[in-house]
Order: structure tokens, then C-alpha cells, then sequence
């Protein structure tokens, strides 16, 4: 995890004190939330997407790019129980030792 030093105007240090506190979380985990929403298009939520409309129109919205598709279900457990078929790393390095 980064840690992240801003400086912010009186203002919207406090604006974002007294958002943070109507929605009962803590400063960094609301400014968390504020940028997550910002960059993340999987956030779906009506806030995320409220948030995400002002961010726009006040041209601070991160491109998000090419949206991609889920992959299957079944594709992906089939795909999961594959790469458990393998070997651990830890035998592949041991035999690179000898």
C-alpha cells in the first residue's frame, strides 16, 4: 500500500471532512473511495456514478479505456483448476539448485 501526501485549499479539506463524515467513514477511506471512482469503471454503485458525473464536468475523470468483457464462468474454473495442476515453484527451483 502507497501513501499519499496532498495539499489541499482550506476548503476542500474541510468539504471533504464533512463528506466524509455524512457518510460515516473515515478521511482517507471516503478520499479513497473519491479516487477509486475516479479511475476504477467497475465501481458501480449510484454514488461511485454521481461522484464519477462531477469528476467529468469538471474535467478530472480518468480515461478508463477499452472496457473489457468478464470471462466465462466455466472458462475461468477450468482455467483455475489448470493452473493447480502444475508444479510448485518451490520444486522447479529446487532442481535448478542441484
Amino acid at each position: 500500500m502507497h501513501q499519499l501526501t496532498l495539499r489541499l485549499p482550506d476548503e476542500i479539506a474541510r468539504s471533504l471532512k464533512e463528506a466524509a463524515a455524512e457518510a460515516d467513514r473515515s478521511v482517507n477511506s471516503f478520499a479513497t473511495a473519491v479516487l477509486s471512482a475516479a479511475v476504477d469503471p467497475e465501481l458501480a454503485d449510484d454514488e461511485s456514478a454521481r461522484l464519477r458525473e462531477r469528476l467529468a464536468r469538471a474535467g478530472l475523470l480518468a480515461s478508463a479505456g477499452t472496457p473489457r468483457e468478464r470471462p466465462d464462468a466455466r472458462r475461468l474454473q477450468r482455467a483455475r483448476q489448470k493452473a493447480g495442476e502444475g508444479r510448485p515453484l518451490s520444486e522447479l527451483v529446487s532442481e535448478d539448485r542441484r
